[in-house]
């Protein structure tokens, strides 16, 4: 597997320097043990309060493009603490990527508590998802008893020589995209909205949008 380094301290005093070196060594080491491959080390100064953090940004954007696999930290306090940890913890899994701890010299196993946090937070984001995805439903539901017709948005019907293509709400996918709901997800919701879709057919209207 891919890693990815990341070491903090919480301060940009000199002598802090030895600690991000000390644990950089260490972790290194925890890589050739677990015969992981490097790709990447990432070094902040910075308070583990702090959630607006360049190093983390860029690590979560390096999983989010599969640039990686796991995560390489001294102990869970160099990810971060208090609620800055907890939010940390859900994101890394949501991208299904595992953390390797040095003092655990391997894989982390999160205490009781957090580990019943993060099944909480995981709950509340679900039944979000379904309250949103509702009030959607309902919506729709609302503007055809009214007589919206969603076929008046179907692009391209000029160009539709032979079978007629499918109606679809481009604008829904790519809204739901940007609240971060999966392809599965939103062809759930389309269908609950009436819409008989595919999750391919989700899929590549959107990418035709992208490339638009």
């Amino acid at each position: 597997m891919k890693a990815i380094i990341y070491c903090r301290v919480s301060t940009d005093k000199s002598t802090q320097e030895t600690s991000l070196a000390r644990q950089k060594e260490e972790l290194l080491k925890l890589a050739n043990r677990q015969e992981l491959i490097v790709v990447d080390s990432i070094e902040e100064k910075v308070s583990g309060y702090e959630i607006d953090r360049e190093g983390i940004f860029l690590m979560l954007d390096k999983f989010a493009n599969k640039e990686a696999d796991c995560l390489l930290i001294q102990d869970e306090t160099r990810l971060g603490r208090g609620n800055t940890k907890i939010a940390l913890f859900h994101q890394l899994h949501k991208l299904n990527i595992p953390i390797y701890t040095a003092i655990h010299d391997g894989e982390l196993v999160l205490s009781e508590s957090d580990s019943m946090v993060l099944q909480i937070v995981g709950l509340v984001e679900e039944y979000q998802r379904k309250i949103h995805n509702a009030k959607i439903k309902r919506g729709m539901k609302r503007a055809v008893s009214q007589g919206y017709n969603p076929t008046k948005n179907l692009s391209n019907q000029h160009m539709a020589a032979g079978r007629e293509r499918i109606a679809f709400p481009i604008d829904e996918v790519v809204r739901l995209r940007q609240n971060k709901l999966t392809f599965d997800e939103i062809t759930k919701t389309l269908n609950g909205m009436g819409y008989n879709v595919s999750k391919a057919t989700v899929h590549r209207r959107y990418q035709e949008y992208q490339n638009t």
